[in-house]
């Protein structure tokens, strides 16, 4: 199993036990979440903005519109960081000081690199089968207007850190004793509902495979 390189900007200076140093954690984060926010400096000022994506070995693909400000912007090669993060349960303690959240996140540093040709066909299907997988084969085929009209840009998961929090409320020993205030973790869960068909879809019209069995990593 491959770890993870820390760099300067890839090594935790606070909660340093809660890094995970292996890469199999930042492909499994990555992987369940569904969106990732990019963070670049634009313009002067710092911008932070939720993007889709999806992720094939060692490479992570996000998209946007070839107007968008940002994505322009980071297709220049400035620095950029992506993070995701997963919470897992809300962490009660007997001291508001320790409440906390249960969570993994991956924060991953780099240059994006603008993709073109066949590479950026293949960086829309990661990001399409990412979200939404079977759609790919299923629904109508980009066309070059579409094609156009969207930038693709990968980046390498080589400096990348990962933080987890799991597990039991920690009190202090002067609290345990306070019995009367109640101590644990409400779990946080993402599910994904019923299928509802848009209102164009012939009444009956079966829901495809790839979507009423579509579930979570």
């Amino acid at each position: 199993m491959s770890t993870l390189s820390p760099t300067p900007r890839s090594t935790l200076t606070r909660k340093r036990d809660r890094a995970a140093t292996d890469r199999e954690r930042l492909y499994e984060v990555l992987d369940e979440a569904l969106i990732c926010h990019l963070g670049l400096v634009l313009n002067g000022s710092p911008v932070v903005l939720p993007t889709g994506y999806g992720r094939d070995g060692d490479t992570l693909y996000f998209h946007g519109s070839s107007g968008a400000g940002n994505i322009r912007a980071a297709a220049e090669g400035i620095d950029v960081c992506v993070t995701v993060t997963l919470l897992d349960g809300l962490v009660y303690a007997r001291s508001l000081n320790n409440h906390s959240m249960n969570y993994r996140s991956a924060v991953v540093h780099g240059k994006a690199r603008l993709v073109t040709g066949d590479e950026k066909m293949h960086g829309l299907y990661v990001v399409t089968e990412h979200l939404t997988p079977g759609s790919w084969d299923h629904a109508r085929a980009v066309t070059a207007k579409e094609r156009a009209a969207v930038s693709v840009l990968a980046l390498d998961l080589a400096e990348a850190s990962v933080k987890i929090r799991a597990g039991e409320p920690v009190d202090e020993p002067e609290d345990m004793d306070s019995h009367h205030i109640w101590a644990g973790v409400v779990p946080v869960q993402t599910t994904l509902g019923t299928p509802v068909p848009a209102t164009y879809v012939p009444a009956g019209a079966p829901v495809p495979e790839h979507v009423r069995d579509r579930k979570l990593s």
